[in-house]
C-alpha cells in the first residue's frame, strides 16, 4: 500500500511537472526567424544609411503584421557599423549566433562584404548584397554564399555607358569622347573601373580615373582637373556626403549637371534635396525602382504601420529612393526564406544554410511581386546555382529640381560583355582561394 501510494504520488508529481513544462516547451518551439541588421545611423554616411535602415526594418514589421512567413514571425537586431569594415565584422561576429542563429547578413558596404565573403562559407550564413558588393559574386559556381540580387556594379556601369551612347546617337559615336569617373576611393568605388575600361577599349572613348578620399568632402583638386580637361561626361560613383559635394562643385565649376550620371547609390533624395535647382538635370541609374510614394507597398506600410504610430522613421520618407532600397532588400531576405520553406517545411524556422538554398532558387514572378505590393516597382527576379543576381534591369531617373523623374525606358546590361568578365574574375578568385567550382550535385544541395 505504501509502495502504491508512493508510485501514485510520484505519478501525480510528474504529471504536474509535465503540465508545468508543456507551455514552456511550446514557447521554446515558437522560434522566430532572425534577421540581423547592419546599419549606419551615425557618421558621415548616416543621411543615406538611415532611410535604408528604416525601410529595412519597416518591411520586417510589415511581414509580422501580415502574419509572418507562413506563420513564422520574424525578429531583428540592429548593429551600428558607421560604414567601417572593422566594425562591420565585429557586428557580424556578435550577431551571427544570436536568437537561434542569423538567417542572412546584408552588410550595406562593399568593404564589409569583401571581409564577410571569407567568413560566410565557414559559418554557413548567406550574404545578400542587393546592388553592391563584389560584382564577380554573381557567379554562384564560385561564390556559393553571396547574392548580389537584382544588380551588380558592373551591370550598372554598363547600362550607364549604353545610355550615354544612345544620347550620342550610337555607341560608335563615343570614339574620341572624354569620360571622367569620379569615384569613392574604396572597394565600392573601384568596382566601376573594370567595365568602364572594357567599354573604353571597345568604343574608343578616353577614360580618366579620379579617386576621391573618404568621406568625399575634399574634391577641389578633382574639379580643377575636370575644369581643365572638360570631359564630355562625368560618372559619379559616390556615396553619402560625396554626392552632394560633387554636385555643388559641378555647380561652382559650371559643369552641366545633365552631363553627370550617378550610380544607384548616388541618386537619392539626400544627394540632391539641399541643392534643389542647382542639381537640376543630374542623372542617376536606378536599381529598377525610383521614388515610389504611390506604390501599393508604400501605401500599405503607411496604413498598417505609420498611421498606427508603429513606423520606424518619419512618415514622409516612406517611398523615397533609399527607403525603398532598404525595404526591397528586406523583401528579398524574407522571400528567400519563404522559398526555402517550400523545400524544408512550411511554417518552420529556416537555418542559414536552408535560407541559402532559398536565395539560390528565388523565383519572384511579376504576379508574386505585384501581390507583395511591388507592381510597377520591380521586374521579376529569378536566381539559379550559376546566377546569383537574378535580374539585370535598370532605368535612368533625372532630378528636375524638386523630384526624381524617370527619363529612360527599361534598360538591360549587355551580358555578352558582363558574363565573361564575371567568370574570369570568379575563376581568378577561386584559384587564389583554392576553391573548386561547384558540381551539378552540389547545386542541388
Amino acid at each position: 500500500m505504501k509502495v502504491h501510494n508512493l508510485v501514485l504520488s510520484v505519478s501525480v508529481a510528474c504529471a504536474a511537472l509535465s503540465a508545468t513544462l508543456i507551455p514552456a516547451t511550446a514557447t521554446a518551439q515558437a522560434k522566430e526567424q532572425f534577421f540581423p541588421a547592419l546599419v549606419y545611423r551615425t557618421g558621415p554616411y548616416a543621411p543615406n544609411g538611415v532611410p535604408f535602415a528604416n525601410g529595412y526594418v519597416d518591411y520586417l514589421k510589415l511581414t509580422n503584421a501580415r502574419g509572418g512567413i507562413n506563420g513564422v514571425k520574424v525578429s531583428w537586431e540592429e548593429c551600428e557599423t558607421g560604414y567601417a569594415t572593422d566594425r562591420g565584422v565585429e557586428c557580424y561576429e556578435r550577431l551571427k549566433g544570436k536568437n537561434g542563429g542569423a538567417t542572412v547578413f546584408q552588410p550595406l558596404s562593399t568593404g564589409i562584404t569583401f571581409a564577410l565573403t571569407e567568413k560566410a562559407p565557414i559559418d554557413k550564413i548567406p550574404l545578400i548584397t542587393a546592388g553592391y558588393g563584389r560584382s564577380e559574386s554573381a557567379d554562384g559556381g564560385v561564390f556559393k554564399w553571396n547574392f548580389p540580387l537584382a544588380g551588380t556594379y558592373w551591370q550598372a556601369a554598363d547600362v550607364i555607358i549604353q545610355h550615354i551612347g544612345k544620347k550620342e546617337g550610337g555607341l560608335n559615336n563615343l570614339k574620341g569622347k572624354k569620360i571622367a569617373l569620379v569615384y569613392h576611393d574604396s572597394p565600392f568605388g573601384k568596382e566601376a573601373i573594370p567595365p568602364l575600361q572594357e567599354r573604353a577599349a571597345m568604343h574608343g572613348y578616353q577614360l580618366s580615373l579620379l579617386p576621391v578620399p573618404h568621406p568625399g568632402v575634399e574634391q577641389k583638386a578633382t574639379w580643377l582637373q575636370i575644369r581643365r580637361d572638360r570631359p564630355d561626361y562625368v560618372i559619379n560613383w559616390g556615396w553619402g556626403v560625396m554626392n552632394s559635394t560633387l554636385l555643388k562643385e559641378a555647380q561652382a565649376t559650371g559643369y552641366p549637371r545633365e552631363k553627370i550620371y550617378g550610380v544607384w547609390w548616388a541618386g537619392a533624395e539626400p544627394d540632391v534635396k539641399d541643392i534643389g535647382q542647382g542639381a537640376k538635370g543630374y542623372n542617376a541609374i536606378t536599381m529598377q525602382h525610383g521614388t515610389e510614394k504611390g506604390s501599393d507597398i508604400a501605401k500599405e506600410i503607411i496604413a498598417k504601420l505609420h498611421d498606427k504610430g508603429q513606423g520606424t522613421g518619419p512618415k514622409d520618407e516612406v517611398g523615397e529612393v533609399l527607403y525603398m532600397r532598404g525595404l526591397i532588400s528586406a523583401m528579398f531576405a524574407v522571400e528567400g526564406v519563404r522559398a526555402a520553406q517550400e523545400r524544408f517545411g512550411k511554417g518552420k524556422v529556416m537555418t542559414g544554410e536552408q535560407a541559402r538554398w532559398g536565395y539560390e532558387n528565388l523565383n519572384l514572378t511579376q504576379a508574386k511581386l505585384d501581390a507583395l505590393g511591388f507592381k510597377n516597382v520591380l521586374r521579376p527576379v529569378s536566381t539559379s546555382c550559376q546566377d546569383h543576381v537574378g535580374a539585370n534591369w535598370a532605368r535612368i531617373h533625372t532630378w528636375d529640381g524638386a523630384k526624381w523623374v524617370f527619363s529612360s525606358d527599361w534598360l538591360q546590361a549587355d551580358e555578352q560583355i558582363i558574363k565573361p568578365m564575371v567568370k574570369a574574375a570568379a575563376d581568378k578568385y577561386a584559384a587564389e582561394k583554392k576553391i573548386t567550382r561547384r558540381t551539378g550535385q552540389d547545386c542541388q544541395s
